[in-house]
């Protein structure tokens, strides 16, 4: 058994996917922390399938990774279950890694699944944060195993999942969740090539034309954020938001409920069942401060709030906070905005 702590790389047409590299980070840090509590020399290892994706592979060394296996078939330029599973379940047999992550994008949600399911073990889904620790069960103590953690029950507590009596423990993460180190140009690693397995009974679905649509907005890249929620009232009244965002070089976003309620796509929505943000600036606008939201954006380096209610729960992790309705601040601040540039 190699220990080591695995990442599942996506890639899609030659482009890495941004969780992907948060996960090598989010690894390397586990790594040390286990290696601190054990004395082992555990590492973070990578798996890249697809086709001609091996010059992919010194970019996720950069981020942290110590070895790469690299599986190069043209059937496996896309994903598809089938293949995919199978050459995992090869691999990590053969290897014996004790930990692998996934993120948790429509691929990892599907392929995670099927490699836990194949090898019989655990995979908790949509995990906000990882940490290794000890667990005891029936008088038995087990040692520095992963903590699989995520929110439960429609957000309102957050769950420690462990899987402490087989291995690989695995799970997908929430992509901006993690922190995403800088790449190390310096860096050595090593890239192990392996020859395909996947034979022509193992495509027996075939991709006869790939049609995808781009999001509006990529909201995990954004340095600034201005988000409403239903207190910004109709779908008109986003119109003040995306106005303001415009003017301070901003992203907009949106609550689950101002979703829900139609006023703007689905694309811009930040929280629990959204997307995970960590921004220099956000600024939330009519959001009352619902646990399910503020999961997804707590983690930003400021937060100013704009709310009628003086006692809207955004206010208490808020860093800056302004009473009033939005269709008199948002002008307000517009102004000053305009006059200070």
């Amino acid at each position: 058994m190699s220990n080591n702590i695995w990442v599942f790389v996506q890639q899609d047409e030659g482009k890495l996917a941004d969780v992907s590299l948060q996960l090598i980070s989010k690894a390397t840090d586990l790594a040390k922390d286990y290696n601190s509590k054990t004395g082992s020399s555990v590492v973070v290892e990578a798996v890249l399938l697809g086709e001609k994706v091996k010059d992919l592979a010194s970019t996720v060394i950069q981020y942290g990774a110590e070895k790469v296996f690299c599986v190069e078939d043209a059937r496996l330029k896309f994903y598809t279950p089938v293949p995919y599973a199978k050459v995992m379940v090869d691999i990590i047999k053969k290897e014996e890694p004790q930990i692998i992550l996934y993120g948790a994008t429509t691929t990892g949600r599907d392929l995670g699944p099927r490699v836990a399911s194949s090898l019989k073990v655990g995979l908790t889904a949509d995990c906000t944060d990882l940490q290794i620790g000890d667990y005891e069960s029936k008088g038995e103590t087990y040692e520095n195993i992963l903590y699989q953690i995520r929110p439960a029950f429609g957000g309102n507590i957050v769950a420690t999942i462990v899987a402490p009596e087989k291995k690989p423990q695995m799970a997908t993460v929430r992509e901006g969740v993690m922190k995403l180190n800088d790449p190390d140009s310096s860096r050595k690693g090593e890239i192990v090539e392996i020859a395909s397995i996947v034979d022509d009974m193992d495509c027996l679905t075939e991709i006869i034309e790939r049609v995808q649509q781009e999001k509006s907005v990529n909201l995990t890249a954004s340095p600034i954020i201005v988000a409403g929620g239903m207190g910004v009232g109709t779908k008109e009244g986003f119109d003040i938001i995306a106005d303001f965002a415009k003017t301070i070089g901003a992203d907009v976003a949106a609550s689950r409920a101002a979703v829900d309620a139609g006023f703007i796509h689905k694309d811009h929505q930040v929280g629990q069942t959204g997307v995970t943000v960590r921004p220099k600036l956000y600024i939330a606008c009519g959001i009352s401060g619902a646990i399910q939201h503020r999961a997804g954006m707590d983690e930003s380096a400021k937060i100013i709030a704009v709310n009628n209610d003086p006692d809207a729960p955004i206010f208490q992790i808020a860093h800056y906070g302004i009473v009033g309705e939005i269709s008199d601040v948002i002008p307000k601040l517009k102004k000053a905005f305009t006059a200070k540039a």
